[in-house]
């Protein structure tokens, strides 16, 4: 149960009984509550029968234009697949653009000696780069990618477009899934023009919280204690003030409880933002308990979200030297949500799989990025890498350091993500990308980043093209043939 069923703790508080003020996450919103009291309460409304015309039909449809949805499409129609990419914002990206999650993770591996990560990742920051738009950075051992959000934005608009059998549809929400004998048939959505339906062979939910299986009736997971979602900010002005204040620090700052609207602990980091001098990309920002796959709770962890990022902005305006040059200059369009459904797909990968690198026979993806768990119930976060360390970070003490297994002579530079790991049980036609993937707290914590994602795109795109060029279901997709043909696509498979 989430918030309306009153067992999520640590979500939003509404303080003052008339007030309807958000302020903080504590405890169970109560104006959720009153609107779950009030829909039970509400009569039902039956709607008139109707016929739902059907606007496009394609061999593949794809429901969620973030990355790895589009790398989907992509990979799909550059081997001849008429794709439908349906998406609820304006444009395309996701995390990337409307979240304002502007860095992409290593496309190497733990050692900086092997490219792992190839196909349109790479291609994508290839175009940016031309256009001054992406710098790339080493610090220890993280290597990343950091992009101008706004480039980002028209250049998969550009790739989109230079793609004909790709037809686009934004503003678009997904909202039902037509199934016979339990073959999907339809996609559903609601857009400007009114109800549509869109025909297609095989379907592709890149929702991330799992929108298309939950209403075809295939099985998911939901963890109880779900990584908090963060609510990103643009904020122009905080060098001046690290030069003015020796010793200043926002990741401190915005927590010290001296300050009336400090925010609770949780986690700190931020970014340049590349070609906006002075500005910063700050994701400190946290609201435990949300769980935004449903709309009630989606829409407070929104308004939190939006809340603690003027207090990040307001701590520092009124409380340091030359703060009162410091000004939000811009919001994410979609708080940036970690954690919702998770597929349960034909096999499960775990977190010992991925810290000890096992290698698959129909690994689709492969990855660097360390297991990064983000706590509900206590700060901070948890870090673990495949050299056997781990550290528990909290802002404003020392870093508790151990280890979560001996020394070893080598350790594993990479892990993989298996295409059974995208494959609904049951699913004859569907399959999942991105966030969705069936994976335990702990492997998810590594592979659920951008970067992963986009690569279980490309391999589910694929997929789909390889199901319908031979007539098979999803999960007789010949995994030695697929691995065969991303690479021919320019992805890198080991």
């Amino acid at each position: 149960m989430g918030i309306l069923g009153a067992t999520r703790r640590d979500f939003l508080k509404v303080v003052g009984a008339g007030a309807g003020v958000l302020a903080g996450s504590e405890a169970v919103g109560r104006a959720a509550q009153a609107g779950s009291s009030a829909t039970k309460q509400a009569d039902a409304v039956r709607e008139q029968p109707r016929d739902v015309p059907v606007v496009h039909h394609c061999d593949i449809c794809v429901v969620g234009g973030g990355s790895a949805g589009v790398f989907a499409a992509v990979r799909a129609a550059r081997l001849g697949a008429s794709v439908a990419l349906i998406e609820n914002n304006g444009f395309f990206g996701g995390v990337a653009t409307a979240a304002k999650v502007n860095i992409w993770h290593s496309i190497c591996d733990t050692a900086g000696e092997k490219q792992i990560i190839g196909g349109l990742t790479v291609e994508v920051l290839e175009r940016l780069k031309k256009r001054d738009a992406v710098v790339l950075y080493k610090a220890n051992e993280s290597r990343y990618a950091v992009f101008n959000t706004f480039e980002m934005i028209i250049e998969i608009d550009e790739l989109v477009r230079e793609h004909r059998g790709i037809r686009s549809f934004l503003h678009a929400r997904f909202v039902a899934a037509v199934a016979q004998d339990g073959t999907m048939t339809h996609a559903i959505i609601e857009d400007k023009s009114g109800r549509r339906a869109i025909a297609a062979k095989y379907f592709i939910d890149a929702t991330g919280d799992g929108d298309l299986i939950a209403r075809m009736g295939l099985p998911f997971t939901k963890n109880d204690d779900l990584q908090p979602p963060t609510m990103c900010v643009f904020i122009h002005g905080l060098d001046e003030v690290e030069k003015q204040n020796p010793g200043f620090e926002l990741g401190r700052a915005i927590y010290d409880p001296r300050y009336p609207n400090a925010l609770k602990r949780s986690f700190f980091w931020s970014s340049q933002a590349v070609g906006s001098p002075g500005t910063r990309m700050v994701a400190g920002t946290r609201v435990n308990g949300a769980d935004c796959s449903d709309a009630d709770q989606l829409t407070l962890a929104e308004m939190e979200g939006r809340r603690q990022a003027r207090a990040i902005r307001d701590i520092v305006h009124d409380n340091f030297n030359a703060g009162q040059n410091v000004s939000l200059v811009g919001l994410s369009s979609y708080i940036g949500v970690r954690e919702t459904r998770h597929a349960t797909c034909l096999d499960r990968l775990t977190e010992m799989e991925v810290l000890e690198g096992v290698r698959f026979p129909d690994a689709v993806a492969n990855g660097s990025y360390r297991v990064d768990v983000h706590h509900s119930n206590k700060p901070g976060l948890t870090f673990r890498y495949l050299d056997g360390t781990e550290v528990y970070t909290v802002p404003g003490e020392k870093p508790v350091r151990g280890r979560w297994r001996e020394p070893r002579e080598k350790d594993p530079t990479f892990y993989q993500i298996p295409y059974r790991s995208l494959v609904p049980r049951g699913s004859k036609n569907v399959l999942v990308t991105g966030r969705l993937l069936d994976a335990d707290r702990g492997a998810f914590g590594a592979v659920r980043v951008m970067v992963n994602g986009n690569q279980t795109g490309e391999a589910v795109g694929t997929a789909c093209y390889l199901a319908l060029k031979n007539g098979l279901g999803v999960a007789d997709v010949d995994a030695t043939r697929l691995r065969q043909t991303l690479a021919e696509g320019g992805s890198v498979v080991i």
